[in-house]
C-alpha cells in the first residue's frame, strides 16, 4: 500500500467520516482541526434518500443515528403578534434521519479515533509539496511530511487556499447571512421552531432537543457580500443587529439574547465550485469541494464523498493519481445536483418582497402542494456506489 499516511484538515464531519473509511482500509490517518475540541450542539442536520443511508448502514453508525434522530423539525410562521400564517410539518425538513451536528460529529469521532490520531487546537499555514510528499507546516505545532493532505475544512477552506488559490476564485455569494447562538427557551417552546419575517429577513427560534430549557436562535437577512473578519464575533454580532434594528414580535429580545451570547455562528449562504477537487497529492472533500452554506445536503454528501474517497485509494493501492480521478468522476455529477438546493435556501427562508412572503405562506399553507412538494423531497440525487472491501469496525473508542 502506497501513501499510508494521510492529514485530513477538518473535524467537523466529513473529515472523520474519512479517517473512519481510511483507518478500516489500512491507512494512517491523522486529522488536524482548529477548534480547542469538538463543537457540541448546532442546527439540525439530515439525511436523506438510500445513498445516504447505504453508507451510514456500511459504516456501522445509522442505527445509533437513529437512537438519537430529533424527529424531525416542525417550522411555524407568525405574523407580528404571534398568530401562525405556515406550519411546516417536521419532514419538510428533517428528511429520514436528522441529529443534531454536534451528536453526528460525536459519533463518527467516536468511530474514528481507534485508529485516528486527533490534533485540536491547531491548522495547517503552509504546504510545499514533493515527489515524496507534502510538507506541512502548523500554526503551532512542528511541521510534518504526508504523503497525501485531505481538505475537509467547510465552505472557507484554508487547503484549497493554499494549494488552489484565493477563496474568491472558488466561493460565489447567494446573496443572504446566517446566523446562529444559543439562548434560554425564554418562549416556551416545546417543539421545533417558531419564525417571524419580514421582507428579505427571518428571526425565528427553535428548541434545543437535548435540553428543552435551552433554544437556539437563527437568522437570516438578505445583504450583498460585505467584508467582515471572521474571528471577530462583536462586528458580526453588530452585522446581524443593524439588519435586524426596528422589527417587532420577539426580535428586540432575540438581539439582546445575541450581545450576551458568548459563540455566534454567522456566515454567507455561498457555494463552492471546483473545476478540479485534486491537485497533485491534495484532494478536497464535501464542503471545500462542492458545498452550499445551507439546504445543499452537503452533510449528507460529505459522507458519501468520504466513503468513496477512501474506498478509491484502497481500491488503487494508494496511488493517488488514480483514486482522485476515480473519486471525482464518480461523484462530481452526484455532488453538484445535490448542492443545487442550497441556491434556493436564502429566497425561500426570507424572501425579499412582501408579495413573496404572501405567495409562498400561500401556497405552501395548501395541503395538496405541500404533499407534492414532500414527495419531490424525496427524490434526491443517487449515485451506484461500490462495495469496497474494508476491514471490520473497531468498537467506538471508551466502550
Amino acid at each position: 500500500m502506497l501513501n499510508k499516511n494521510v492529514l485530513i484538515s477538518g473535524a467537523g464531519i466529513a473529515g472523520p467520516a474519512l479517517a473512519h473509511w481510511l483507518g478500516r482500509h489500512g491507512f494512517r490517518p491523522t486529522v488536524v482541526e482548529l477548534a480547542p475540541a469538538l463543537r457540541e450542539g448546532g442546527q439540525a442536520v439530515d439525511f436523506r434518500g438510500e445513498t445516504h443511508l447505504t453508507v451510514l448502514r456500511r459504516m456501522g453508525v445509522l442505527d445509533e443515528l437513529r437512537r438519537i434522530r430529533t424527529g424531525g423539525s416542525p417550522m411555524r410562521f407568525v405574523d407580528e403578534r404571534g398568530r401562525t400564517l405556515l406550519h411546516l410539518p417536521g419532514e419538510f425538513a428533517g428528511g429520514d434521519v436528522e441529529v443534531l451536528r454536534g451528536d453526528l460529529s460525536r459519533v463518527l469521532h467516536e468511530h474514528s479515533a481507534p485508529w485516528t490520531e486527533y490534533v485540536f487546537g491547531d491548522s495547517v499555514t503552509a504546504l510545499h509539496e514533493t515527489a515524496e510528499g507534502v510538507h506541512v507546516t502548523f500554526r503551532h505545532g512542528a511541521p510534518r511530511t504526508f504523503d497525501l493532505v485531505v481538505g475537509a475544512d467547510g465552505l472557507h477552506s484554508q487547503v484549497r487556499r493554499l494549494a488552489f488559490g484565493p477563496e474568491e476564485d472558488y466561493v460565489t455569494h447567494l446573496g443572504y447571512y446566517a446566523a446562529t447562538w444559543s439562548l434560554p427557551n425564554h418562549l416556551g417552546i416545546r417543539e421545533g421552531s417558531v419564525g417571524f419575517n419580514a421582507p428579505g429577513r427571518l428571526a425565528s427560534v427553535g428548541v434545543d432537543h437535548r435540553d428543552p430549557a435551552r433554544a437556539g436562535a437563527f437568522f437570516v437577512f438578505a445583504s450583498p457580500q460585505v467584508a467582515y473578519d471572521r474571528h471577530d464575533q462583536e462586528r458580526q454580532k453588530a452585522l446581524v443587529a443593524e439588519a435586524f434594528d426596528g422589527l417587532g414580535w420577539e426580535v428586540p429580545g432575540l438581539l439582546d439574547s445575541l450581545r450576551q451570547a458568548p459563540e455566534l455562528y454567522f456566515d454567507s449562504i455561498s457555494r463552492a465550485d471546483v473545476p478540479s477537487w485534486s491537485a497533485g497529492r491534495v484532494a478536497l472533500l464535501g464542503d471545500a469541494a462542492c458545498g452550499a452554506t445551507i439546504g445543499g445536503m452537503g452533510t449528507g454528501t460529505g459522507v458519501v464523498a468520504a466513503y468513496v474517497l477512501a474506498g478509491e485509494l484502497a481500491r488503487a493501492g494508494g496511488d493517488h493519481r488514480t483514486a482522485f480521478a476515480r473519486y471525482e468522476r464518480l461523484l462530481r455529477g452526484y455532488a453538484e445536483q445535490c448542492q443545487k438546493g442550497g441556491d434556493r435556501t436564502g429566497a425561500f427562508l426570507a424572501p425579499a418582497t412582501r408579495t413573496g412572503l404572501r405567495l409562498r405562506n400561500g401556497l405552501l399553507s395548501r395541503r395538496t402542494l405541500l404533499n407534492l412538494m414532500l414527495k419531490e423531497g424525496e427524490k434526491v440525487s443517487t449515485v451506484v456506489l461500490p462495495d469496497y472491501e474494508a476491514g471490520p469496525r473497531p468498537a467506538p473508542a471508551g466502550v
